[in-house]
Order: C-alpha cells, then sequence, then structure tokens
C-alpha cells in the first residue's frame, strides 16, 4: 500500500533543522520521497507498505527533537484578521515574528495592499484571541473578520483613511510657518517673524510627538520585535533634524555659542509629506479592491419566498435550499436554483461576459447575482450562502488576493536585510562627513536625507497591489485565479494541452445515427442504449436520453450500474446485461464486432463519435453522435500559436473523430483513445521534457490531469470537481477567455517587476545623492511618500485590462 502522510512539525528554526529532520526520516525503512519545509514548518512523504504508522513517524521525530502531528489528526481551524496601521514590508516582518514567538506552528499569511492576514492554528495549543494579542503587542490594531457579509478591513482602511486625511491637515497647517520661513530664505522676501527660533519650535513641535507619535510608537515596537521598518528611519530621520535645531536655536545661545542654522521645517515637512503620501497611498489601495467590492453589491439583500401559499419577503440570509423564490422584472436573483415556473430572459453577464441576455425556462438552472430582465419566474433554491456561484468567486478572488507568488520572496529576503542596512549607511555617512570635514550640520543633514529616502513602503506594496488589481479584474472577464502563484506561471507554459469535448466542441452531442444489427429494430436498440446510459454523467449519455424522450420511450431503470471509465458502461435491467461503449469494451467483454467494423470506419471518417450497444453479449448496433466545434475554438488555438505555445488536443475519442475536430481547430498534435489516468500520464511525461504544461478541461476525467499540470484551467461550465482541481477556472466555455488569461498573467508580471524596479530604483539612485550631500532631507521626504503612491498607481492600471 501506499500512502502520502503529512505532519505538521513544531521545533524547527533553521535549515539545519530540516535537515535534521529530513535524515531522520530517510532512516526508517518504507519511507520515501520526504520533503521538509522550514517555512511552513511541515513535512510531507510517501508511506510504502503496512507496518508503518504514524505513531512510527511522530516517534521517530520526538527522538531527532521535535513535535510532530499528523495534519488528519490536527484540528486546524482558520481565520481571518483585519490588521490596521501595516506600512511597509517590515510590518510584515514584525507581525511574523510577534505571531512566531507565541507559537511556530501558527501559519500567518499577510496581504499588506489588503491589511488583512489568513491564519491557521491548532486550537490545542493556541488561541485566536492570542494570536489577535501577539499582533496587537507587535504595535498593530487586529480584529477578527467574520463571515457576516460585512469587509471589516474595508472599514478599517476607512477609518485609517479618514484619520490620514485630518492629521495631515492638522500637520500642513502647522507646517505652514515653517515652509514660509523657508520660502523668504530663497526670496528677497524678508519676514522676520517667520525665522524666530520660538515659533518654528511652537510649529514643530506638535508635528513632531503628536501628530508624528504614530512614528515614534512603531519605531520602538520594531525594535522589540527586532524587525525594524520605515517608521524607526523616518523617527530617527526627524528627530536628528528636531534635536539638532532644538540644539543650534536654543542651547547653543546659552552657552554662550553661536546661534547655529535651523531645520524644524525638515522635521514638519517630512512628517507632513509622508502622511499625504500615506493618505493617497491609503485611498489608492481601497481602489485595488473595487472588484469584490462591486461582486459584493450584486447579491440583493433580500429574497421574496413562497412560504404557505403567500409572499414573504425576508433576508437572503434565511433563504434555505428548496425553498421557492419569486423574481420579477429588474430584479437580481438572490441564489442559486432551477427555474420552477415562468419565462424570462436573464443577464448573465457577471458570470459569462457575455452581454446578450439568455433565456430561461421550467428546468434551467439559474445563477445568484444575475438579472432578470423581462418575465417573472419562480424558481426553488439549490445553493444558498457560502455555497453559491456568486459566494464562490468572491471567496476565490479574495483567497488570491491573499497569495503571494514566487516572486514576492524576492522582496521579502530584500526587505529582511534593508533596514539594518540603511542605519549602517546612515552611520557611516554621518562619520564619513563629520571626519572628513568636521561639519557636524553637514553630517547629520546627509545621515537624515538617507534615513528617509530609504524608507521601504514601496518594496512591500510592489507585489501585492499588482494580484489584487489582476484578480479582480480577471473576475470581472470570467478568469478565476486561485493563487498568485498560478498567476504568476501561467504565461511561462509552453505546451497548453486542451480536452475536446465541452472544451473544443460544445460538448452537447447529438444522435445522428441509429444502426441496429440483425432482428434488431431502431426504437428497440434506441431503448436499450438508454437503459445502459441512464445513470451515466458522460455528455454522450446524455444524448441518447434526450434522443429517446423525442421519441417518447420509456426508459427502465437498471437494477446493476458498472462505469468502465474512458471504455463505457455495463448494466443489469431485467434478466439481460447490455454493455455499451466502445471497441475496447466489447473486446474486453468477449463481444464479437465484426458487424461494426463494418459501420465505423465511415461514420467515424465524417467526425462521428459510436458507441456500440450489446445485449447478452449479443451486438445489438451502433449510436452515433456530432459534436459541433465551438465557434472560438480555432480562433483561440491560432492566437495561442502567435504566443509561441504548443498546441495538444487529447481526448478518449477514437482517431478519426479527434482528427476531424483537429483539423478544424487547426490543431496539430493529437492524442486520441487516452483514459482519464492516461491524461495525467501524458501531462507527466512532457512535464518529463522540462515543458511547463496547461491542462484544460471541464469533465470528471478531465480531474487528474487538472492536478497533476503545472496550471490547471477548468472550464466553468464543466463539473464542480474539475473547478475544484483547477488553478483558474474560466467562467466561460470560450477558449479565447484562456488567452485573455495568459496574457493578463504576462502583464500582471511585467508590472510586479516594473514596481520592483521603480521601488529599488528610488532607494539605489536616491541613496548616493542622500549620502553625498546632494539631496535636500525634505526632497528626499517628498520622494519617498510618493514612490509607493507610484506603485500602487502604476498596479491600478491594469484596471484597464482588456481581453
Amino acid at each position: 500500500m501506499k500512502e502520502v502522510k503529512e505532519f505538521a512539525i513544531a521545533g524547527m528554526t533553521c535549515a539545519a533543522c530540516s535537515a535534521r529532520v529530513e535524515k531522520t526520516l530517510s532512516k526508517i525503512p518504507g519511507v520515501e520521497d520526504i520533503t521538509v519545509n522550514l517555512a511552513t514548518e511541515r513535512a510531507r512523504m510517501t508511506l510504502i507498505g503496512d507496518d508503518i504508522t504514524t505513531d512510527t513517524i511522530t516517534a521517530a521525530i520526538d527522538k531527532a527533537g521535535y513535535t510532530a502531528l499528523p495534519l488528519e489528526d490536527s484540528p486546524l481551524l482558520e481565520a481571518d484578521i483585519a490588521i490596521e496601521g501595516m506600512s511597509c514590508a517590515a510590518c510584515i516582518t514584525r507581525v511574523e515574528k510577534s505571531v512566531s514567538r507565541l507559537d511556530a506552528s501558527v501559519e500567518i499569511s499577510l496581504n499588506l495592499a489588503t491589511g488583512k492576514a489568513h491564519v491557521r492554528y491548532d486550537p490545542r495549543s493556541s488561541k485566536l484571541y492570542k494570536i489577535i494579542e501577539a499582533i496587537q503587542v507587535a504595535g498593530y490594531g487586529a480584529e477578527r473578520i467574520e463571515s457576516t457579509g460585512v469587509d471589516r478591513a474595508a472599514e478599517m482602511r476607512k477609518r485609517e483613511q479618514k484619520k490620514l486625511k485630518i492629521t495631515f491637515i492638522a500637520s500642513a497647517l502647522l507646517s505652514l510657518p515653517l515652509i514660509g520661513a523657508m520660502i523668504t530664505m530663497l526670496t528677497p522676501l524678508n519676514i522676520p517673524i517667520l525665522h524666530e527660533p520660538w515659533l518654528q519650535l511652537i510649529a514643530a513641535t506638535p508635528v513632531q510627538f503628536i501628530i508624528g507619535a504614530r512614528f515614534y510608537r512603531n519605531a520602538w515596537h520594531s525594535i522589540r520585535t527586532l524587525a525594524p521598518g520605515m517608521d524607526l528611519l523616518v523617527a530617527l530621520g526627524t528627530s536628528a533634524a528636531y534635536f539638532f535645531s532644538l540644539y543650534n536655536g536654543f542651547i547653543a545661545p546659552a552657552l554662550g555659542e553661536v546661534r547655529g542654522d535651523l531645520y524644524f521645517e525638515a522635521s514638519a515637512i517630512i512628517i507632513t509629506l509622508i502622511l499625504l503620501g500615506k493618505y493617497f497611498e491609503a485611498a489608492a489601495k481601497g481602489n485595488t479592491s473595487e472588484a469584490v467590492k462591486k461582486l459584493m453589491g450584486i447579491q440583493p439583500r433580500e429574497a421574496t419566498v413562497l412560504r404557505d401559499d403567500s409572499e414573504k419577503t425576508i433576508p437572503v440570509s434565511d433563504v434555505e435550499p428548496g425553498d421557492l423564490l419569486i423574481v420579477k422584472p429588474g430584479e437580481r436573483l438572490p441564489v442559486d436554483g432551477e427555474v420552477v415556473s415562468g419565462n424570462s430572459t436573464v443577464d448573465e453577464s457577471m458570470i459569462s461576459g457575455e452581454s446578450i441576455p439568455v433565456e430561461k425556462a421550467a428546468g434551467d438552472g439559474v445563477t445568484g447575482g444575475t438579472l432578470n430582465i423581462h418575465g417573472s419566474i419562480t424558481f426553488m433554491a439549490t445553493r444558498t450562502g457560502a455555497a453559491t456561484f456568486l459566494s464562490q468567486i468572491i471567496r476565490t478572488v479574495e483567497e488570491a488576493q491573499n497569495s503571494q507568488p514566487p516572486i514576492q520572496r524576492l522582496a521579502d529576503r530584500v526587505a529582511a536585510f534593508f533596514v539594518p542596512s540603511i542605519l549602517i549607511i546612515a552611520a557611516l555617512t554621518f562619520l564619513t562627513w563629520l571626519l572628513v570635514t568636521g561639519n557636524l550640520q553637514n553630517a547629520l543633514v546627509s545621515a537624515v536625507a538617507v534615513l528617509v529616502i530609504a524608507c521601504p513602503c514601496a518594496l512591500g506594496l510592489a507585489t501585492p497591489t499588482a494580484v489584487m488589481v489582476a484578480t479582480g479584474r480577471g473576475a470581472e472577464l470570467g478568469i478565476l485565479i486561485k493563487s498568485g502563484e498560478a498567476l504568476e506561471t501561467a504565461h511561462r507554459a509552453d505546451i497548453i494541452i486542451l480536452d475536446k469535448t465541452g472544451t473544443i466542441t460544445r460538448g452537447t452531442p447529438r444522435v445522428t445515427d441509429i444502426i441496429p444489427f440483425n432482428s434488431w429494430g431502431k426504437s428497440e436498440l434506441l431503448r436499450a442504449a438508454a437503459t445502459a446510459e441512464k445513470r451515466s454523467e458522460h455528455p454522450l449519455a446524455k444524448a441518447v436520453l434526450d434522443a429517446a424522450v423525442d421519441e417518447s420511450l420509456k426508459v427502465p431503470e437498471p437494477s446493476e450500474f458498472t462505469a468502465h471509465p474512458g471504455y463505457g458502461v455495463e448494466v443489469t435491467s431485467g434478466e439481460k446485461k447490455i454493455h455499451a461503449g466502445t471497441i475496447r469494451l466489447f473486446t474486453e467483454a468477449g463481444i464479437d464486432i465484426s458487424l461494426a467494423n463494418k459501420h465505423l470506419p465511415k461514420l467515424e471518417a465524417s467526425g462521428k463519435t459510436c458507441i456500440l450497444i450489446a445485449v447478452d453479449k449479443e451486438p445489438a448496433g451502433i449510436i452515433a453522435f456530432s459534436d459541433t466545434l465551438k465557434e472560438t475554438s480555432k480562433e483561440a488555438v491560432m492566437a495561442l500559436k502567435k504566443m509561441n505555445k504548443k498546441v495538444y488536443m487529447v481526448t478518449g475519442d477514437n482517431e478519426r473523430a479527434a482528427r476531424y475536430i483537429a483539423d478544424q481547430a487547426e490543431i496539430d498534435h493529437v492524442r486520441a483513445g487516452v483514459l482519464p489516468g492516461g491524461k495525467a500520464d501524458f501531462v507527466k511525461e512532457l512535464q518529463g521534457q522540462g515543458d511547463k504544461v496547461i491542462m484544460v478541461g471541464d469533465g470528471i476525467n478531465d480531474a487528474p490531469a487538472l492536478a497533476v499540470s503545472d496550471i490547471g484551467v477548468a472550464i466553468g461550465t464543466g463539473t464542480d470537481i474539475a473547478i475544484e482541481a483547477s488553478d483558474i477556472t474560466l467562467t466561460r466555455g470560450d477558449l479565447t477567455v484562456l488567452v485573455s488569461a495568459l496574457e493578463l498573467s504576462e502583464k500582471t508580471i511585467n508590472k510586479i517587476k516594473q514596481n520592483l524596479f521603480w521601488a529599488f530604483f528610488y532607494n539605489a539612485a536616491g541613496i548616493p545623492f542622500a549620502a553625498s550631500g546632494m539631496l535636500n532631507p525634505i526632497i528626499a521626504g517628498a520622494a519617498m511618500a510618493f514612490s509607493s503612491v507610484s506603485v500602487v498607481s502604476n498596479s491600478l492600471s491594469l484596471k484597464r485590462f482588456k481581453k
């Protein structure tokens, strides 16, 4: 027996620890494919044989000095937390350190752009309120986000934005006399009172210590948690300018020395400019999640339900599966369901991207959030609350926005060493100027400029803002991207594998030929085929049953049903055993195929798919089907080729029928007669050649291949299991959306690279100027404040992406 197990491991602190755990596990016979991840504190391995138990693993790890817990036995809980006050990449490090000190086994994923954290924890060793307290100890506001539909993080962002606006206005008003003094120094205009030390002290002090208290508070927390960040640089830089001015203006004259230059305006204006930049940044970050806000705003608050033969208006949260709901023209559907009565047209553009309304009648499915246009309909609720399609879209987008693409690791590694490096550079700048020139004033001004220009705000925003905007824009276009990694990887794929039925073709085949053998009649053959396919979920099964309904045939329920994936089905009805499927099914069952071979070549050459029918192992006939190419499939394939992607079509259908469809779509590479497991094997075969593979499919039989591919793309019109196994879901059954997804992936990564470049550029270009004394601290403050604004603005340009 082969089984994959995963364990949570507590106590690992460095790479040597993970190596020790891996070495310990490798000594256990039957334990293979061991992966130990220090960052997530997880160990994953394959156990071969029945003799190895979880106790064996935990005992070995415990002996090595660590604590192991099988994940399937661990009652891990998850929660989302809104965090207030994070301003740069170093803030993320500070929160992570504070939480890890509480319990190293807690997993926390933070997003600077959204101000949210997602945590996974074991309630036996950690409590959520303790995690929240650890975040608060680090110096930030923290509050659990309840699943009430109220965006608590958004509320906190609004409060922070309002606070920033008020403090900026107050700081700007107090800084006006200092700005006036600075301006008059550069012009012939002379207003002596503006240069009076007492006036400047009175104006600068509240800015420095009341309005600027946030920088001191956060700086103190960053020192306590050994994760210095932007606030420490600002606090040090402005304090140096303030206290140097205090000495020159008051202490030096009291000691009988000549009064030196004042730099009160530098400290106050730097704080004012940083607050202005923070305000613009907060406003811009709010815009990055507009797509999710729009989706949340789509769902109605109330629903009209039919209960006790009367209409009642109730909150949507009270709707339960099975309720009958009435929707009038101009109203949005509150939940997912199936039409019971009435006819209407529904605008489904929010899930399909198609502006043309779709006609709905009894038996048709409807989706919550879509707009009912003309007639009134009554429908039965099938999925409510978090299970609705709209809720799943919102959750998928939010999870993707909270995830980090691999490129973010570069920024995280740099941020961890950045601030300490800047502190060293500032100290060296100060000492060099002092030793070389002996001028304390120039040494201090240059050091302050280095501290201020180097704040790493933009570095922490470069990636998450781009991911947020891209995933939100993707959702608007019908592209649901489940993770930052999928967003980064998609455009790098070398090979695109397309399933045939439902992906390239419409997936709604119809019966075109009924060819009975011997004494069988067409109606008898069709009834036997419909009996065999009655419990099957295959698209061909539905076509057979539809044909039986059209002929008004009564189809009995089979007593036994056995599916042979990729081959066909075998059922028992009464005393008869019916086989329906491919030649391979007939051959393995020992059924004669000579009659079938007379008809199959001609049918398959015309692009038709065929199933053979046998009753009690006697050939009964052939049912042939035709499936048509989607209008956009050829266009999409041509676009993929222009992107230098190699396109394959993989199908369980026969070679002739597969080649017929491939030729129509201008696909050069075809694999026919492939079983469900064979699709996954084919993906692995291509990956073994060093290719990155995208698998696109819509059926249950595509799920294994979707799971093993580098990027699995599910057509949203397909099955839930295919969507679950995928990394990207296209809510429309249109392959041109796949092209858009790859283009969005490429543009997003380009934006992230641009953001990281500008984030580094501000520092790399500014620090030498500041250190050489060529950069005024006020200019440095303005450049730093607006660097993060430029990064967020660059990310926001992705909102203009068009398919």
